[in-house]
Order: C-alpha cells, then sequence, then structure tokens
C-alpha cells in the first residue's frame, strides 16, 4: 500500500528523514490507515489470519533473536572478563537470587551441571584438590 500525504511544512524525524514528525498529522495518517484496514480485514478475513499468522511468527522470531543476541553478549561478556572457560553461568541476571558451587574436577563439575537448576545455579569445576583455608595457615 502506498499512502501519499502533502504537508506544507513536514518535519522529519532523524538524519535519514523517513518518518514524518508532525504529531497531528502522523494522528491522522494512523487514524486513516486503522479504519482501512479494519475494514479490510473484515472484508477479508481468511487473508487477514495470514497476516496475523506471519506478523505473531515473525513476533516470535524478533523475541528469539533478541534472546540469543542476549546469550552471546553474556557469554562473550564472561569470556573477555576473565572468567573461567569451564563455568556454567545461570540465567539469572540478579546476584541476589544466583548461587555459584565451587566443585572438585570435571567429573563432579559434571554431575553438577546435569542435576543444578539452571535458571539460578552457576557450576565452577577446579582443576586439583581446593585448599582447606583453615590448614592452610
Amino acid at each position: 500500500a502506498v499512502i501519499s500525504v502533502k504537508v506544507a511544512e513536514p518535519q522529519f524525524e532523524g538524519q535519514t528523514k523517513t518518518k514524518l514528525g508532525n504529531a497531528a498529522i502522523r494522528s491522522f495518517v494512523q487514524k486513516i490507515c486503522h479504519e482501512q484496514l479494519t475494514h479490510w480485514f473484515e472484508a477479508n478475513p481468511a487473508e487477514a489470519k495470514v497476516i496475523f499468522t506471519k506478523v505473531a511468527s515473525s513476533a516470535q522470531a524478533r523475541v528469539a533473536a533478541r534472546k540469543a543476541r542476549e546469550l552471546v553478549r553474556r557469554k562473550s561478556a564472561t569470556n573477555i572478563g576473565g572468567l573461567p572457560g569451564k563455568l556454567a553461568d545461570c540465567r539469572s541476571t540478579d546476584p541476589t537470587k544466583s548461587e555459584l558451587y565451587v566443585v572438585e574436577g570435571d567429573s563432579a563439575g559434571g554431575s553438577a551441571k546435569s542435576g543444578r537448576d539452571s535458571m539460578f545455579q552457576a557450576i565452577l569445576p577446579l582443576r586439583g584438590k581446593i585448599i582447606n583455608v583453615e590448614k592452610a595457615r
């Protein structure tokens, strides 16, 4: 669909000038588009259903892409931040609800990873035996 609007003194947003900034004109165009689309959707319910299905799947894809980008950003932040590569991080970003379990060795780490709640429990397997602080004095 093409909408042609002639405005005496248009105001555009941003440097690319792709979005009209006049509030009065914008609300008028939104109102007309809403009325016409509503009329068309009521007259063509089969096509409207196809469009709504595509819109819903696009919204789900956007949410999944955002979550994937966030996960990649978190994973790269742990690698850059000096955190160990064997850390199985939790999904929660709230430190008050997160738990870190430090375990001896990869085998204990594997068992702990399979039995944890990955929403708030992180596992860090360490190599070797952990020094007892009380006996190290």
